[in-house]
């Protein structure tokens, strides 16, 4: 994986901004260069300048940065983050055109891909990925962004020019582009964070490309629009049977699995002893075997965690007798990762620079520091991300309750949110009316209608979970791996499972009254019996309490300083009353309450000190 970064213009407003050219440029490459260790490069021209910062998975002796190509008075200059899972098939098919490849990377099979079917090679590939391609003869700029939105591609319009990045601190690094927050952005930290709308930014004029979106930029400004959507095909009845999906679904999983094992360092895998991270450590295994390779896999837990564990409703059972029971089946070489609470805390305060927004508190701050022990063995890793998304995992798709509730079901405190807020930015009526609406925007995006009521509302389950809760974990593994130079593959977010699955009736996902039933049956002979039907347990967090005592008394410390950022949003009588009692909510999804909520308000303390961000 790798970043890229660029400026794009056509006035005086560019030639200033980059006349040192070589300035400019160490300073995006400085600012990127965490995504991308292992090489850099930079390519300016009268309108143009580009910037990469790699990180070499992929023949990495060739595949530099940015990559030109030339045919005639043809020129076209590709910058791409990512990583192509069907580059064989598609470099095939090219060659039969009569292209002659120079290197074995997949970056000269998207240059190429672009060069010959120009916009329309999108249909063709298949990988997570952000890229832009500039076009030297015409004048004009192409960028997209994968399916899924596994990479990430920031932009803003601002100086007469289009700035780009893999992150918002590159483009906050450029003149002229500042962080600046309005009452919408407000709203969006406080109401909605750690998620965030679609195609938002946060910070003003900043914006992200969505999901399988592209665009142009020219001298006649900037076109953008989707190319894919998940639901194309959802009014087609699937016709199979459940028997027939089972296989349809092993299929497809192992095969993306054996897809993203491919690499020219070293892989590894997560493993929790959960079923995604075991499925995906299985197939992966069997493919080690095939090679004469042993498996490393690598678990994340904490300091007295089984001193101070309580089983709840949302975890059941700690991960430590399924690890083990998931390492003999696998006969792999087990890595654990242990944290202590001072690290953890730490720790929340880089993940705010890795992330460049306040994230998931210390579920963002853990991955950090379990990316980090990765990285000194591994630079790839693959990880079960998204398949309850997919499959039906949540106990929000379960709990009809919860399920037919009004607005996302993993955040049901927007009253609470709102009493933290000073009166600037809305009054509560105005704060449940921003939320709603963005819940109204998703749901209302489900077009097509089902006789059945139950499965229409888990088609709007499935849509809000996968444009929202799915996508504030992407944000989270991208920006904690790749702060370390480690890639993370997520091998359910191919988008033929994604598509496939959107289609299969609830009856099949929740099949025996279980969560992600399906799966479990399509896995079955991969993984021992206890894991296989496994109740559901959430990703591990501390139940030490000497963590939120240590976040407690950080945000004291913090409250007492003479300038504390966060209070030019945040009502201080509020901060205190929370401190003093545990206000009984949910912050986001199961696992973010009491200890998650101050540390949450301790990170947004730090990014508008850290970013110097304005209220607008």
């Amino acid at each position: 994986m790798c970043a890229i970064a660029g400026i794009i213009g056509f006035s005086d407003s560019y030639k200033n901004i980059v006349k040192d050219g070589e300035n400019i440029s160490a300073r995006l490459i400085r600012t990127l260069k965490r995504r991308g260790p292992d090489d850099d490069g930079a390519y300016k021209s009268d309108n143009a300048l580009l910037i990469h910062t790699r990180l070499a998975v992929i023949d990495p002796e060739n595949g530099r940065q940015p990559m030109l190509y030339k045919c005639g008075e043809r020129e076209l200059v590709l910058v791409y983050n990512g990583e192509l899972y069907n580059t064989a098939e598609v470099r095939h098919e090219l060659e039969l055109l009569g292209y002659v490849f120079r290197t074995d990377s997949d970056t000269e099979v998207v240059l190429l891909s672009f060069a010959e079917w120009g916009e329309e090679c999108l249909s063709r590939l298949n990988g997570i990925f952000a890229f832009a391609v500039w076009d030297e003869q015409n004048k004009r700029l192409f960028a997209a962004r994968d399916r899924i939105g596994v990479k990430p591609f920031f932009y803003t319009c601002q100086n007469e020019c289009l700035y780009f990045a893999s992150e918002i601190k590159g483009l906050l690094c450029c003149d002229g582009v500042d962080a600046r927050l309005t009452v919408d952005g407000v709203r969006e930290i406080m109401l909605l964070g750690p998620a965030r709308t679609s195609g938002c930014g946060v910070l003003e004029k900043i914006e992200e490309l969505l999901p399988a979106e592209c665009l142009w930029y020219d001298e006649n400004g900037l076109k953008k629009h989707s190319y894919w959507d998940f639901s194309r095909n959802a009014d087609e009845p699937l016709n199979e049977s459940f028997d027939e999906a089972k296989e349809h679904v092993r299929e497809l999983v192992t095969d993306a699995i054996t897809r993203q094992t491919v690499s020219d360092v070293p892989l590894c895998t997560f493993l929790s002893g959960g079923l995604d991270s075991s499925i995906i450590s299985a197939v992966t295994n069997e493919r080690f075997k095939q090679e004469g390779k042993r498996l490393h896999t690598f678990s994340v837990e904490y300091r007295d965690n089984k001193k101070y564990f309580k089983a709840g409703r949302f975890q059941p059972n700690s991960d430590d007798e399924y690890i083990e029971m998931m390492v003999k089946h696998l006969g792999s070489v087990h890595h654990r990762v242990v944290i202590d609470t001072p690290e953890l805390v730490d720790a929340l305060f880089t993940a705010v620079e890795a992330r460049d927004l306040p994230g998931m508190a210390d579920v963002d701050s853990s991955m950090l520091l379990f990316c980090k022990a990765v990285r000194e063995f591994s630079t790839v890793a693959l990880s079960g991300e998204c398949a309850d998304e997919i499959f039906g995992g949540y106990p929000w798709y379960r709990d009809k309750e919860i399920r037919m509730t009004d607005g996302f079901p993993w955040s049901q405190s927007t009253a609470y949110r709102a009493s933290l807020m000073r009166d600037d930015f809305g009054s509560a009526n105005d704060c449940e009316g921003f939320v709603y609406s963005k819940y109204l925007d998703t749901t209302n995006r489900v077009r097509e209608r089902v006789s059945d009521p139950d499965e229409q509302r888990m088609r709007e389950m499935t849509r809000l979970n996968l444009e929202w809760f799915m996508q504030t974990l992407l944000d989270r593994k991208d920006r904690m791996s790749m702060y370390w130079g480690l890639e993370v593959r997520v091998p359910f977010c191919d988008y033929r499972i994604v598509e496939y699955l959107y289609r299969v009736p609830w009856e099949y996902k929740d099949y025996l009254g279980r969560e992600k039933g399906l799966l479990r049956e399509a896995a079955s002979g991969l993984l021992p019996e206890g894991v296989l039907w496994r109740k559901k347990s959430p990703y591990p967090k501390t139940h030490n309490p000497s963590y939120e005592k240590a976040v407690k008394e950080h945000l004291k410390e913090e409250l007492s300083q003479t300038n504390c950022p966060v209070l030019q949003i945040i009502k201080r009588k509020e901060i205190d009353k929370l401190l003093n009692e545990n206000p009984g909510v949910q912050w986001y999804g199961q696992l973010m309450n009491y200890p998650q909520i101050m540390a949450y308000i301790l990170q947004v303390n730090y990014w508008m000190g850290r970013y110097g961000v304005e209220i607008a």
